[in-house]
């Protein structure tokens, strides 16, 4: 009987050692790390990214005013003008012709004045000696006013012809470069409607602008003198600079996409851009350098009391924007004063100094605790080395 209670004590001394072995060495212990960062100066950028065209600042389009058939071209593709330079000359028969035509009229209208001219005169004399009648005075004062007009006219008639024929000779209005010639030698050219395109010139080729569209839901952050990069597929190593210089109203709509036209400069003194190339645009909306930053989350990060182990307090203070470190068991709040963000650092003022280590994220992990560090290990890694070696 005595025996049979033993062995009962025993057995239930046995459960309650499993038991207790079972609850303590499966327990899960609750781990609370913290991220950090330091306060740092640094330069805080926003930028938005677009496509654009590269083409030249100052581009004229040259055609003629009368038709005709091009007789000479003295400039190709390429070439370097100047202002007032013949760069083509159109046939000018016909309009030689016409302007000796004109002349001839003009002549003709002159003799014609003379002789009314003079016969006014005759007529005013006899009127005055009451010679004639009124009616015949005044009829002879007509015909001289009408021959006056007829020599005005064909004076403008000559003067036209002699502009058109002026026209058949084709000069360049700027200084620039030959970007397209649209015509060949005789090749005949009609001004009847539209004025006929021959050659397109660009004043200055290391003076360029990129055409960007920029999506309406950007549009609102761009201003003039922001400074903008860009790449061209041409020079994909090479980065080029430039600025803002003109947001333009029209608005594009294409496809129930909206887009607005940003002009930026683009300086090309070693003439690597040309025109029609399109340019990867880079515009900094917002640009601030060499001033004292968190990340953005730090100014969101609050230490939960719940987390806290049994020594550690909390400092907190009474401040619209703030920052915690932590300093041995006390985590403390510090005040500070937010400026310009970019939605991943802010730039803060008073309060901390640069170099401080701020809270910005916590993270809650759950670890096994074991007397021995076997319980953790996987059966099937490798052990230590020398760890079943005798000492």
């Amino acid at each position: 009987m005595k025996n049979k209670k033993l062995w009962i004590i025993l057995g239930v001394v046995a459960v309650a050692i499993v038991a207790y072995l079972l609850l303590s060495g499966g327990k899960k212990k609750q781990a609370v790390s913290f991220q950090t960062a330091k306060v740092e100066r640094t330069n805080i950028q926003n930028s938005i990214t677009a496509t654009g065209t590269i083409e030249p600042v100052t581009e004229v389009t040259v055609g003629t005013q009368v038709s005709g058939i091009v007789s000479k071209l003295y400039v190709d593709y390429n070439s370097v003008v100047k202002k007032g330079q013949v760069i083509a000359e159109l046939d000018k028969t016909n309009l030689i012709s016409e302007l000796n035509a004109q002349r001839a009229n003009l002549t003709s209208a002159q003799s014609a004045l003379n002789y009314q001219q003079s016969n006014y005169n005759r007529y005013k004399t006899l009127y005055d000696k009451g010679l004639v009648s009124a009616d015949e005075y005044e009829s002879a004062r007509l015909q001289y006013q009408q021959a006056r007009e007829q020599v005005a006219s064909a004076k403008e008639s000559v003067q036209r012809a002699q502009t058109n024929l002026g026209y058949a000779t084709i000069t360049s209005p700027i200084d620039g470069v030959v970007l397209n010639k649209a015509v060949e030698e005789g090749q005949t050219v009609a001004a009847s409607f539209n004025t006929p395109e021959l050659f397109t010139i660009a004043k200055d080729l290391t003076d360029m602008r990129v055409i960007a569209d920029i999506d309406e839901a950007d549009i609102g952050g761009v201003r003039e003198g922001q400074r903008v990069s860009f790449t061209v597929d041409a020079f994909p190593d090479d980065q080029f600079e430039g600025s803002v210089t003109q947001v333009r109203q029209q608005a594009t709509t294409e496809s129930n996409v909206v887009t607005y036209e940003v002009v930026i400069s683009a300086p090309n003194n070693d003439l690597k851009l040309k025109p029609g190339l399109t340019a990867n645009v880079t515009i900094f909306t917002l640009e601030k350098n060499d001033v004292l930053c968190v990340p953005a989350k730090a100014l969101r990060f609050v230490p939960n009391e719940a987390l806290l182990e049994k020594d550690q307090t909390i400092e907190d203070v009474q401040a619209p924007a703030k920052v915690w470190t932590r300093e041995g068991p006390v985590f403390k709040a510090h005040a500070v004063e937010t400026g310009t963000t970019n939605g991943v650092l802010t730039e803060i003022t008073g309060g901390v100094a640069e170099g401080t280590v701020v809270l910005t994220d916590f993270s809650i992990t759950n670890g096994e605790v074991a007397e021995d560090d076997d319980q953790a290990r996987n059966p099937f890694m490798p052990g230590p080395p020398n760890r079943n070696k005798k000492k």
